[in-house]
């Protein structure tokens, strides 16, 4: 009788506290999920408050060398010499503004390469594989390297370039090139082009690169064309047509460049166009007539990864702090000569 209730004590009290220790379990699970859903509500709750300003500069074309066939001084290569093998001479007076922004982007023209096989054309530029150390000391960190100078020495030079821009962390893109930079939490693309025609093939490949950049992410795409005509102040149907088209395609921004003198500012969809940046760091001309340039700078607003909001400014240049030669040292004009340039801009953005 005794053993009899010690088994059915027994039995109570293992089922009292299995019921016990399994309410306290579900209550506990059910206390987890709550704060699980909480802290999922005030993430989205953060993240639909944040918003995130992303500045990019942009300017022109940047030889950083010479042709070997023209003369040495006064060259390039003989300013940084006499500056003492300074590698931030040349951008020291615009790099204040790149160090703020979060991409500055510009167009190489021209290998940086040892190689001593010149293509035969009228113009070959090159400059030395240590050379890109100037980018890195301009606050540069993205290089479009699709134009028509790119293999001025051969395959080889291109190689030496990508290798070099490769060791100092610089961005490069174009010649095939497609890049996905996340900045501050967005996703960039940058996209480069020779673009001399309007055509079924840039179009396609235009149209089948901004898709895959999409499809990876990319909440902001920047197209960088090497277009127009050399001295023209005005771009041609081609690049307007292009233009159009990329915007067409999924395109957020143009940059242009290769006329070697600035070109207009014209609006499509609400996105710029920026037909030419004209010269910037360029060693291809120790005394260019036209000397003004731009940086083009725009500021693009995300809230919760969508663009709400964007607005640029134009920051007028010469690409020389001196008047009577060009010593490759970009530098923001001031007073008359910056407003002078500012309604150069606005007379040549008038497009016809």
């Amino acid at each position: 009788m005794i053993k009899r209730r010690i088994i059915i004590l027994t039995i109570f009290v293992f089922l009292f506290c299995f019921f016990t220790v399994k309410g306290e379990d579900n209550e506990s699970k059910e206390e987890n999920a709550q704060k699980n859903d909480t802290t999922i509500t005030q993430v989205a709750e953060d993240k639909n408050k944040d918003e995130v300003e992303i500045i990019i500069s942009a300017a022109g074309d940047c030889s950083l060398g010479r042709d070997e066939k023209s003369p040495y001084i006064y060259s390039f290569d003989d300013e940084f010499i006499k500056q003492k093998r300074d590698y931030s001479y040349f951008f020291k007076n615009v790099k204040d503004i790149f160090e703020k922004d979060d991409l500055t982007i510009i167009n190489l023209e021209g290998p940086l390469t040892n190689e001593k096989n010149r293509v035969d054309k009228k113009f070959s530029f090159k400059g030395a594989l240590e050379y890109a150390k100037i980018l890195k000391q301009g606050s540069i960190e993205a290089v479009n390297v699709a134009n028509n100078h790119t293999f001025d020495y051969g395959n080889k030079g291109f190689i030496d370039t990508i290798n070099s821009l490769k060791k100092e962390e610089i961005i490069y893109f174009g010649m095939d090139y497609k890049v996905l930079r996340n900045i501050k939490g967005v996703n960039i693309g940058l996209l480069g082009y020779k673009a001399w025609s309007y055509d079924s093939y840039i179009k396609k490949k235009i149209k089948n690169d901004i898709k895959y950049l999409k499809s990876k992410g990319a909440q902001l795409i920047i197209v960088s064309f090497h277009w127009g005509d050399e001295g023209k102040y005005y771009p041609n149907n081609i690049q307007k047509s292009l233009a159009k088209y990329t915007i067409d395609s999924g395109a957020d921004l143009i940059l242009g460049h290769h006329p070697h003198v600035i070109q207009g500012i014209s609006a499509y969809k609400g996105k710029n166009i920026v037909y030419s940046l004209g010269n910037f760091c360029f060693g291809g001309n120790k005394n260019p007539k036209d000397k003004d340039s731009f940086i083009y700078q725009q500021t693009f607003k995300f809230s919760d990864g969508k663009l709400l909001d964007k607005n640029y400014k134009v920051i007028p240049v010469s690409i020389s702090s001196l008047n009577y030669r060009n010593n490759y040292q970009p530098t923001p004009l001031k007073g008359s000569e910056e407003q002078r340039v500012l309604n150069k801009i606005k007379y040549y953005s008038k497009i016809k």
